[in-house]
């Protein structure tokens, strides 16, 4: 008996939820050392701190362009057509300085420091990051915010020399929090090269704590609350996400973007009428921008609303015609409402306007898996492998087209694959990993996979990865009961009940374990229930028979006997029938 997911498919829900972070895949090949000295003369306002402040800012800008120079000079880059200012701005989102050695004697401070960096790597990482408009920009604000502060610092330094009395006070105020604005700058860029770092791994604590630290030292860094939300919001603390953003608008009450986060921060945390609300304000604000129309609409597909959420993914991409997330995410919707035609028309529409996207092949093959046509949908996976072969997403959603065609070796080595790969175990990828060694009777290992499935959903708080939590009780009820354990079958199963899968199939083997157990007023009860869910099932009702037979009630056992085999008059040749 094969075991089937009692809610269909998860890849192409999965797929879009997931977004889709797919890692580039990186040649490492000899490691560079760039390294620099800069020695920073203190005037008299100077402190240890802001010297050394200074300094740093000093000697990392000329490792940077040192490292741009000889980029430059690579055949890749020069093809990218970037100036040495964008190589540079582009690096530093990507490389980390370490401080080799560093002096301080009280008047002079004194670092040397150094990059080691692979230039394949960098090479292929700026490839990546060019085409990611949003990491670029803000990387270039830091640079520009981080050029004014220095030529602030170097215009108050001069009218130090000669100021006096309160004037002088005052510019003394307005140097030292320049210096503090700077450091804060600082923490800020490092907070932006950990997001950008983090990508895969979804580890943004060290972001956090950097734009932690650049907000201590300036109490309205607007961006700081804006992008700490955003690592809170991507590391799925929605309520401290909340709690940042509102602090950025309060700030800045014309800030879109952060209205626009906002509502994805309740959306994410069920609040979807507030996340209307939020995003309704970003339009208001700014109603040419693509992007927010794409996030109302993610809100009103979640909610159930797929009719709006088709019209304002046409308002995108009638904003943005390249807007290859609204083109999916209208996928989604288009598929709800049964449109199959135009979902598929989007897809092609979303490969075409970038053959080289691995997720777009993803998505369309999920489409497959969810029509039923697994060969197509395994040749488009292994277009997105080829594309991103280090994509665990590509890896179980193929694996879930080989299970769904029963190729169950074949599945097991994807889930093994995406496994193996992460970032993060997901309980879908144990769930259908130990469906399959069900499928092919290996039960321990089925059971040992459902254990981890059952205890990953059990401390997620994101609903892609609950989605088979029930199922995976359900499994295991199965795998109890073909190795004899009826018992254990019986609690995963009322489980699997409790946690909303009232099923009919789920009712009737749990009343086929009662029964094996000889439970039988247990047994009837729930056939009892399964067929309330599904009156035309005959098998059911045999078994209710059986149940009726054994505890005595002969007169109900002939009813339901007769009822059975009206129903499939195949029943009639049964003897000495054994549940399973």
């Amino acid at each position: 008996m094969n075991h089937r997911p009692l809610r269909g498919t998860i890849c192409s829900v999965f797929v879009i939820i997931s977004f889709i972070l797919l890692p580039v895949a990186l040649a490492f090949g000899e490691l560079r050392t760039f390294e620099k000295e800069y020695a920073y003369q203190a005037s008299e306002d100077d402190s240890k701190n802001s010297s050394r402040t200074i300094a740093l800012r000093e000697v990392k800008r000329l490792l940077l362009e040192e490292l741009g120079t000889y980029l430059e000079s690579e055949t890749e880059v020069k093809n990218f057509q970037l100036t040495k200012d964008q190589i540079t701005t582009l690096t530093a989102g990507i490389v980390k300085a370490d401080i080799a050695e560093e002096k301080w004697d009280g008047k002079t401070y004194w670092l040397k420091a150094r990059i080691s960096a692979d230039p394949e790597s960098v090479v292929q990482s700026i490839a990546s990051l060019r085409k990611d408009r949003e990491k670029t920009r803000e990387l270039e604000e830091i640079r520009r915010k981080a050029d004014a502060l220095l030529k602030e610092n170097e215009t108050l330094r001069e009218e130090l020399k000669s100021a006096k009395g309160e004037k002088r006070e005052q510019k003394q105020r307005e140097y030292s929090n320049n210096i503090k604005s700077l450091t804060a700058v600082d923490w800020y860029e490092k907070g932006i090269s950990n997001w950008i770092s983090s990508g895969l791994s979804g580890n943004y604590i060290e972001a956090i704590e950097a734009y932690g630290k650049a907000i201590e030292l300036n109490p309205k860094y607007v961006a700081a609350y804006y992008r700490r939300g955003f690592a809170y919001r991507l590391s799925r603390n929605y309520k401290q996400a909340i709690e940042d953003y509102s602090k950025a608008v309060e700030l800045d009450p014309k800030y879109a973007d952060a209205y626009s986060d906002l509502g994805s921060a309740y959306s994410y945390s069920g609040n979807y009428q507030k996340a209307i609300v939020y995003i309704n304000k970003a339009i208001g604000l700014d109603p040419r921008k693509a992007h927010y129309y794409s996030e109302r609409a993610g809100i009103y597909f979640m909610s159930g609303d797929y009719q709006r959420a088709i019209a304002d993914y046409s308002k995108a991409i009638e904003l943005d015609p390249q807007n290859d997330f609204a083109y999916q995410g209208r996928v989604r919707a288009y598929l709800k409402t049964g449109n199959y035609q135009k979902a598929i028309a989007d897809l092609n529409k979303s490969i075409e306007l970038d053959p080289t996207n691995a997720s777009a092949y993803n998505n369309r093959g999920s489409h497959y898996v969810d029509s039923g046509n697994y060969q197509m949908a395994i040749e488009d996976f292994n277009k997105s492998i080829e594309l991103a072969p280090k994509s665990a997403v590509s890896y179980f959603c193929r694996g879930v087209a080989y299970y769904m065609s029963d190729d169950y070796l074949k599945a097991i080595d994807d889930f093994d694959k995406a496994i193996e790969l992460g970032p993060t175990r997901e309980s879908a990828h144990y769930y259908y990993r130990g469906s399959a060694y069900f499928n092919l009777h290996n039960y321990q290992q089925a059971i040992a996979d459902f254990d981890q499935s059952i205890e990953l959903a059990s401390k997620a708080d994101f609903f892609i990865s609950k989605m088979h939590y029930a199922d995976a009780y359900y499994g295991r009820g199965l795998a109890y009961v073909a190795s004899g354990n009826d018992l254990q079958a019986i609690d995963d199963y009322s489980k699997a009940i409790e946690l909303n899968t009232k099923k009919q199939d789920v009712y009737s083997k749990r009343g086929h374990a009662y029964l094996s157990a000889g439970k039988y007023n247990k047994a009837i009860s729930d056939y009892k229930r399964a067929i309330k869910l599904n009156p035309e099932d005959a098998f059911t009702y045999y078994c209710r028979g059986f149940a009726y037979l054994e505890s005595g009630d002969k007169k109900q056992a002939t009813v339901d006997y007769k009822k059975a085999i009206k129903l499939n008059p195949k029943l009639a040749d049964l003897k000495n029938y054994t549940i399973k």
